[in-house]
């Protein structure tokens, strides 16, 4: 049976420029006999028609937007590229952190195969549409927070426990906003990737468990390990979901730092 080490497939997802061939799943097993030596580019190889851009020409159209056809192709693009740099940072993580225990890395290439399915998804969604992966300019909103994961233990608190995190909320709220317009096959790939998350979070979970010190709950772990811009706002929807949280294993504390984090926000600014 054919293998690939898990560094192989990490260098081939985060620096590949063929789009095909970084969002290929492995061929055979996967196998850690060789796990680096904790080398990692700090950006990712790119198709030209899909390099990293900065400023207003990357700018999302609003959940409403899914009414529109051509806004609906946007949104369907931007939910492409949060799955590719998801990929391309759980990458990233394995070869950053080469002497993590053993099941945590094969946790990272168990998400980085969802994430790379997820992209394929959207893609072919966007295909649907007319359009084609690289026809709006994309962001780098995901890389630009690098300096955030310098640890296996930041790296679960930003990228699992706030931005997959939030996208509990998201999936949930785009599925019903898509079902509303009548784009079914949209929503279905949403709740699919919402079921997903749900692994995702908890995994990330597990480790903050592993990771933490004693003295720690869950929740002050992970709010001490995050570097502003991040944040407990940047952790959910503008509706939080209570039963997902609950399917990942939230304890109640964690869901009241999100829920107090949105009323926060308002008092905030209130004048």
């Amino acid at each position: 049976v054919a293998t690939e080490e898990l560094s192989a497939l990490a260098t081939r997802v985060l620096l590949g420029t063929d789009l095909a061939d970084k969002l290929a799943p492995p061929t055979g097993r996967l196998s850690d006999r060789n796990p680096g030596d904790g080398t990692a580019p700090t950006a990712p190889g790119r198709p030209p028609r899909l390099a990293i851009h900065a400023g207003p020409r990357t700018k999302v159209p609003p959940i409403d937007g899914l009414k529109d056809h051509g806004q609906r192709a946007r949104i369907l693009h931007s939910f492409a590229n949060h799955e590719l740099q998801a990929a391309e940072l759980f990458a990233w993580a394995l070869l950053s952190f080469p002497r993590a225990p053993t099941e945590f890395r094969s946790g990272l290439a168990a998400t980085l195969v969802d994430e790379q399915r997820h992209a394929r998804l959207y893609v072919e969604r966007l295909a649907e549409h007319g359009f084609a992966f690289g026809d709006f300019p994309v962001s780098g909103y995901f890389w630009g927070k690098l300096d955030t994961l310098s640890t296996p233990r930041d790296f679960v608190c930003s990228m699992c426990l706030t931005f997959e995190n939030a996208n509990l909320d998201h999936t949930l709220d785009y599925a019903a906003a898509a079902e509303a317009v009548g784009d079914e096959r949209t929503a279905a790939i949403l709740r699919e990737v919402h079921a997903d998350e749900i692994r995702h979070v908890r995994f990330g979970l597990r480790w903050l468990a592993e990771f933490k010190r004693p003295d720690e709950t869950l929740a002050q772990a992970w709010t001490s390990s995050l570097r502003w811009p991040l944040r407990p706002l940047l952790a959910r929807g503008p509706q939080l979901h209570l039963e997902p949280r609950r399917a990942a294993g939230f304890e109640q504390a964690f869901v009241d730092l999100l829920q107090r984090a949105a009323d926060d926000s308002r008092r905030s600014r209130t004048p």
